[in-house]
């Protein structure tokens, strides 16, 4: 098994389940967190079942590939790892190696299919597992199975789902595996001469490949130019991480800088406006509403009410809670500051 971040977790815990031999865990090397124990998930798991485990720099190594040789393994299983491997290290068993991914390949290929796909408001997203090939995300599509995305739902909830689901997923892989491979063995008497070998897996279509690329925190950064209904998908995609921000110009002292937890887009008003009240909208990032538990800020496109906040320094709180210590006024602006 090749892995390191949660998303690989229950499909490690569901093979050892199911009885499966895995002599190994490959994972990546510990990552100092500020004084904090590094945080490994599966690390745990293979160490709660008594499973070595090996984290190279770099597992395209001769070292590194001779350790993994040398187990005569059948398959490698890889998922949320963090490393390409070359065509040496994807030799090193008889098979080759699997992966589960957390998008419908060929959309999304990359470090972070799933947060890609809430920034864009898809519909629909799902589990891929593919032969690996030295190519990212390229090799053929043995199992796919799709998921409608809640509206409501951030990257991480939505991510620990696909987590979940990915488990049937790889199953259904090993059993396809363990069929090719029969169908491959000459002394199996259902294979008769002549007879052809079977196509495993189903090729990506070239022409509908995306990218998914890692994540970074600049990227965070609220640009209110954008519509309300775009920045609500980006304050769910960015959930856990890198988070949404912006900062707010209040007053005469300096912009505070404000994590947007979540929010809502305003529904647009039914009736039109009287002539009283037409008139062009406020500038981008302009607060338009602040009162009655409610902070309404608009877009370049439609309004979007903020319905958790967390202030630097601060705890998440309640846009009620924000209003008492705060006091924010209509017409105060959140802006953009350029990172450089």
């Amino acid at each position: 098994m090749m892995g390191t971040g949660p998303f690989a977790v229950p499909t490690f815990q569901a093979l050892l389940a199911a009885g499966h031999d895995i002599p190994l865990l490959v994972t990546r090397p510990p990552v100092p967190t500020k004084g904090k124990p590094p945080i490994n998930p599966m690390r745990e798991v293979a160490t709660a079942h008594g499973i070595p485990v090996f984290d190279p720099p770099s597992i395209n190594t001769a070292e590194a590939i001779n350790t993994v040789q040398s187990l005569a393994a059948d398959l490698l299983v890889v998922c949320d790892y963090g490393q390409i491997l070359s065509p040496a290290a994807l030799a090193t068993t008889r098979w080759g190696g699997i992966n589960l991914h957390g998008s419908l390949l060929p959309k999304y290929r990359g470090a972070a299919p799933v947060q890609w796909c809430v920034y864009h408001g898809d519909p629909v997203s799902g589990v891929s597992v593919i032969l690996l090939t030295p190519k990212l995300d390229g090799g053929p599509v043995l199992v796919q199975t799709s998921v409608d995305v809640d509206p409501a739902e951030t990257a991480g909830e939505l991510e620990t789902r696909l987590s979940q689901i990915g488990v049937e997923a790889v199953l259904q892989a090993l059993l396809q595996l363990e069929q090719w491979d029969l169908a491959q063995d000459p002394t199996n008497p259902t294979n008769g001469p002549g007879s052809s070998p079977p196509v495993l897996g189903i090729p990506q279509a070239a022409e509908l490949v995306t990218k998914a690329p890692r994540l970074h925190k600049s990227q965070g950064q609220i640009d209110w130019t954008r519509s309300a209904a775009d920045l609500r998908n980006q304050i769910r995609a960015f959930q856990p991480w890198p988070g949404s921000y912006t900062h707010w110009q209040r007053g005469s002292g300096p912009p505070l800088r404000l994590i947007i937890a979540a929010a809502q887009v305003v529904p647009a008003p039914t009736d039109p406006p009287s002539p009283a009240s037409a008139g062009s909208p406020a500038a981008p990032g302009t607060l338009v509403r602040a009162d009655h538990e409610q902070l309404w800020v608009q877009t370049g496109d439609g309004v979007l009410s903020l319905t958790q906040i967390q202030p630097a320094g601060k705890r998440v709180m309640s846009i009620a809670e924000f209003l008492r210590g705060y006091a924010p006024a209509p017409g105060q602006a959140f802006a953009w500051l350029d990172p450089a």
